[in-house]
Parts: C-alpha cells; sequence; structure tokens
C-alpha cells in the first residue's frame, strides 16, 4: 500500500465512521495524528503502539476515575460495544507482545522470512485503523 492509499484509508474511515463531531483532549487530538502520520509512512509498529496509546488516553479522558487504571481496567469498566472492547484485548495483548519481548535472540523467523512479520504488522495496523477510528467516534454530538 502507498502513502496515498494509507490517508486515503483514513479519510475513509473518518467519512464511515464520523457521524456528527468529536471532542477529544489535546493529548488524545495529538496521539491520533501522530499515530496516523505513522500509519501513512508505513510504521505498522509505531502505528500499533501509538494507536494502543490513544486509544487508552481517550479512555482516561473519558471514563478515568483515578487516571492511574490501566488499560485492561479501562477497557474492562467502558460503556462500549462489546466487539470493540474485545478488539481492545486484542491489541492490547498484540502490543505486549512487542512492547514485552520474552525471547530477543529467538529470532530466526525474523532474521529468515521478514516478509512475514511485515505482514503480519501491516494486518494488524489495518484492524488498529478501525478500531481507533470506532473509539474516538464513539460518542458523536451532531
Amino acid at each position: 500500500m502507498t502513502q496515498d492509499d494509507r490517508w486515503a484509508q483514513l479519510v475513509g474511515l473518518d467519512e464511515e465512521l464520523l457521524k456528527g463531531g468529536v471532542i477529544l483532549s489535546e493529548w488524545c487530538s495529538f496521539i491520533v495524528q501522530e499515530a496516523d502520520v505513522a500509519f501513512a509512512d508505513g510504521a505498522d509498529l509505531a502505528w500499533i503502539h501509538t494507536t494502543v496509546s490513544g486509544i487508552e488516553t481517550y479512555l482516561r479522558s473519558e471514563r478515568s476515575e483515578t487516571g492511574k487504571e490501566r488499560l485492561i481496567e479501562l477497557t474492562n469498566r467502558a460503556s462500549i460495544d462489546a466487539g470493540l472492547a474485545d478488539d481492545f484485548h486484542v491489541l492490547r495483548i498484540y502490543r505486549n507482545k512487542w512492547i514485552h519481548v520474552d525471547e530477543p535472540w529467538s529470532d530466526s523467523n525474523l532474521l529468515e522470512r521478514p516478509e512475514q512479520t511485515e505482514q503480519e504488522l501491516e494486518c494488524m495496523a489495518l484492524f488498529a485503523v478501525r478500531a481507533l477510528r470506532r473509539t474516538i467516534y464513539q460518542n458523536p454530538w451532531v
């Protein structure tokens, strides 16, 4: 996918999912903007990390009681569609796999077949694109 294709995908999701307007905290807006740039540039791993941060920031701004809850706690308490909550768990688990690499020297697949990892990251980035947009557009005002 080219950079133009990726920007077009983001715009398409905005047109599909945004029904009215949204108000986001400045932190959330900044993180989403950074995530979009990473996605358009093909930095899929950076996109996934930043997307999960954007989702967490959004949930924290909308529903946090203490500001110290973990993403799993925010997700479990959020009044969101069950499918979206499931998507958050998938993203959180996938992101954690990359943040907390358990066996850093077990890298033969990455070295021998990097295209598999790149393909997996691109698929997960596309999954995350929709999850982030569904999250930040879930409570539109008209």
